[in-house]
């Protein structure tokens, strides 16, 4: 879908930074998952993230299914895995395919390469216009290495 023209709210919501995120679930015990830019912490005690998932993204249904998920931080020497997710694929064939990953101690799939990641359980939803923001309670994470994660600005906040 084309972003919409730049207006003058748009073009203040794209000074919002994001970060880049691979949110992956399971789904019949395949790993699923997708670039994420919408996240944050919400909460410390118990630490708390949310996740904003587009209505329309087929990972929705699985994250619900399983009520779990992970959140892999992507820094510069990560963020080609980005560009796995913003393929189209034949079928049968997918992000995961040839990708290094590892799995959380809740059986997420974690890209090895990212910078950090964070395992959750799903706490809840709002639905929020073109998405549903998920709650998901930290379970395990981890840092793999120093370094400072990828930061986003879009040009038009009104449009990926």
């Amino acid at each position: 879908m084309p972003a919409a023209p730049a207006t003058p709210i748009g073009q203040a919501l794209g000074r919002l930074p994001t970060g880049l995120y691979i949110v992956t679930t399971l789904d019949g015990g395949r790993p699923v998952g997708f670039v994420g830019s919408f996240v944050m912490q919400v909460g410390i005690e118990p630490p708390l993230v949310s996740v904003a998932v587009g209505k329309s993204r087929g990972p929705l249904a699985a994250l619900r299914a399983s009520r779990r998920f992970a959140v892999s931080i992507l820094d510069k020497s990560s963020e080609s895995v980005m560009g796995r997710f913003f393929r189209k694929y034949e079928p049968g064939a997918g992000p995961f395919d040839g990708l290094a990953l590892e799995h959380g101690p809740g059986g997420m799939p974690l890209p090895s390469e990212a910078l950090a990641w964070v395992e959750c359980e799903l706490r809840g939803e709002f639905e929020g216009g073109d998405h549903v923001i998920v709650f998901g309670e930290v379970s395990a994470g981890a840092q793999r290495r120093e370094g400072e994660p990828a930061i986003h600005l879009r040009k038009n906040g009104l449009g990926y």
